[in-house]
């Protein structure tokens, strides 16, 4: 058996049935190989970049393992943005590149800068940005290096791994006999789990004299396979649960203990449940500074402060106890920082709670639903706008057109801001993006790898930015080539919108690079005629509950182009140095102190933030 064969079976072994791939003579190999084999299959996108981004949507979709496969040189190059896209998020993906023979390259340490046509050190490239990267120069290591790397691809926090694979080395003989494999045994994580259950015996006695508990979600519960165990802890606590973008189809809207959305761009609540909070307890998620604003310090200031996670060193970084509160702060502190994954967290809670009387937090819940509603960002003057489609109207009617089982895949800037302040998601629902790199045209290509991985019963929708679209517009001709027979809408406002919204802000109104200035979009509609999709418009609201079910409706791949133009707000949101609570629009100065249960900061009735 060819090394290249052995590759695209171990990975179709781990259930991965299709593989976006672009050409090239250095994984020529490779892609031969899927001629030799009926348990998976190429999918030959227009470009690397996309076919990483549909790797990393696969991978979410089916809850498994992802792969994309590259050539040398510029191949793997476009491979460096997924690539941080996976390590950001914790998808496992493995991407595989081919590189020039062994007796091309440089040395190690040469100072000749290159030997091989195309040749780069890709492997140098992504080691910052991969739980694993490594050329394989032996082919009788082939067996433990692509093991090792699919372990490490999953444990103990998953994310990106690559192989770079010579065409000698894929070229090469050998017997499945002869090859020593990885023992994934032995590199299993190994949790504490005697501190695990004293720190939840902790948060447990904690709970027990506590008023007004919280608890904030992300996307690590998703990874850890730990959903339903969270849903079952909810129920028994019956505290508000807020969670990350990561966790909007974790913890969804329909869900009884849905607290609201939190963060610089708040949405429902305008954060008023999380900062009144006097029990803290995150689960799968870090607290990054797109939640607590540039006040890290005044985040959840009044709540003594737990976390469950995976990363030892982000809770390192994170522990009270090894701070100066004199120093600047980079990170929320937490009084009890838990080394543990999600799901075994919850099963840990779940446990110590048999036989524990839970408090009623029924009233303190109340009032969190009575902020989520009082405070939607819909507003019922935003669906009498004349003229255009307001995105917020557009992302809620969207939603109640959606059904449990769908998937919605959205892009960055703002057209993400607006749907995750507008969309309301359903249980069986998926809700994703890429949160910790955010790149422009990321949905449209994740789409692609969503629909692959879907069960083809439910819609898969994109939703995408005019910005965003221009990215990754030669994909339409995949979509074509696969019949890949999902939705896409494009919020098409005709400038980038949170940059200008943003220099708007800072820089005294010159928008620059953004649009109209420097930037304008094509007529997406005529660009997809082009390429043989099926296209539609949206022109206003009068048309817009019809369109969009139009549009979910047609059995085959379809763009809709929604007319948003020259929206820009993106309300409500934190701006300045205040705390999260205080966003804009400003609540009248009565309104606001009424809200809040714990005391607003020190000299507040002198403090501008405050005023309205």
């Amino acid at each position: 058996m060819k090394v290249a064969d052995f590759v695209i079976n171990r990975l179709a072994d781990e259930g991965i049935t299709d593989i976006p791939v672009v050409y090239g003579a250095a994984n020529g190999d490779l892609i031969d190989a899927f001629t030799r084999t009926n348990k998976t299959r190429y999918v030959a996108v227009m470009h690397e970049q996309a076919g990483g981004f549909a790797a990393e949507c696969f991978a979410k979709v089916s809850g498994g393992l992802g792969a994309a496969i590259a050539t040398s040189g510029p191949g793997g190059g476009n491979f460096v943005t997924p690539i941080q896209n996976c390590f950001y998020d914790s998808v496992p993906v493995v991407f595989v590149t081919g590189q020039v023979k062994t007796k091309y390259q440089r040395n190690e340490g040469d100072p000749i800068r290159q030997v091989g046509f195309q040749e780069t050190d890709i492997v140098g490239t992504t080691k910052p940005i991969t739980n694993y990267s490594i050329m394989v120069r032996d082919p009788n290591d082939i067996k433990f290096e692509l093991e090792k790397a699919i372990h490490l691809s999953k444990h103990p926090r998953p994310g990106p791994v690559l192989l770079d694979l010579p065409i000698d080395i894929q070229k090469a003989e050998i017997n499945l006999d002869d090859l020593r494999g990885f023992d994934a045994e032995s590199a299993m994580p190994i949790y504490n789990e005697e501190m695990i259950d004293g720190q939840v015996g902790r948060y447990v006695e904690d709970l027990l004299h506590s008023e007004r508990p919280a608890m904030f979600i992300g996307g690590g519960v998703r990874t850890a396979k730990g959903v339903e165990k969270l849903l079952e802890v909810g129920e028994r606590l019956k505290i508000p649960m807020f969670p990350t973008w990561n966790a909007l189809d974790v913890v969804t809207d329909d869900n009884p203990y849905f607290g609201g959305r939190v963060g610089t761009y708040g949405g429902k609540g305008r954060n008023f449940g999380i900062q009144n909070s006097d029990l803290f307890l995150a689960v799968g998620s870090r607290v990054s500074g797109r939640i607590t604003g540039s006040r890290i310090g005044d985040f959840a200031r009044g709540a003594k402060k737990y976390i469950a996670d995976v990363d030892a060193p982000f809770l390192e970084a994170s522990n009270r106890e090894n701070h100066n509160l004199e120093e600047q702060l980079r990170f929320v502190l937490f009084d009890e920082c838990v080394h543990s994954d999600a799901k075994l967290f919850l099963e840990k809670l779940e446990e110590r709670l048999k036989g524990v009387s839970v408090p009623d937090f029924s009233d303190w819940m109340s009032q969190v639903e009575g902020w989520r509603n009082k405070y939607d960002p819909v507003r019922p003057e935003h669906y009498e706008q004349e003229g255009i489609v307001h995105p917020y109207v557009f992302f809620r009617i969207l939603s109640q057109e959606m059904q449990s089982g769908d998937i919605l895949v959205g892009d960055c800037g703002g057209n993400i801001v607006a749907s995750n302040h507008a969309f309301e998601t359903k249980r069986g629902q998926r809700n994703m993006t890429n949160n910790g790199n955010s790149p422009m045209g990321f949905s449209f290509a994740g789409a692609m790898g969503a629909y692959l991985a879907s069960d083809r019963e439910h819609n898969v929708v994109c939703t995408i930015g005019d910005g965003g679209f221009t990215m990754n517009t030669q994909e339409l001709q995949t979509v074509l080539n696969y019949d890949l027979a999902f939705k896409t809408f494009i919020v098409n406002n005709q400038v980038y919108g949170i940059t200008k919204a943003f220099q708007e802000r800072n820089f005294e109104g010159r928008m620059e690079a953004c649009g109209p200035t420097g930037y304008s979009p094509p007529d997406f509609v005529k660009v997809c005629d082009a390429y043989g999709i099926k296209t539609f418009r949206i022109n206003d609201h009068s048309e817009l509950r019809d369109g969009i079910r139009e549009v979910l409706e047609y059995e085959g791949p379809a763009v809709c182009d929604v007319n948003c133009d020259d929206h820009h707000t993106y309300l409500p949101i934190v701006s300045g140095r205040v705390p999260i609570e205080d966003m804009q629009p400003l609540l009248p100065r009565d309104e606001f102190r009424g809200n809040m249960i714990v005391s607003p900061l020190p000299g507040w009735d002198n403090e501008e933030p405050y005023k309205k």
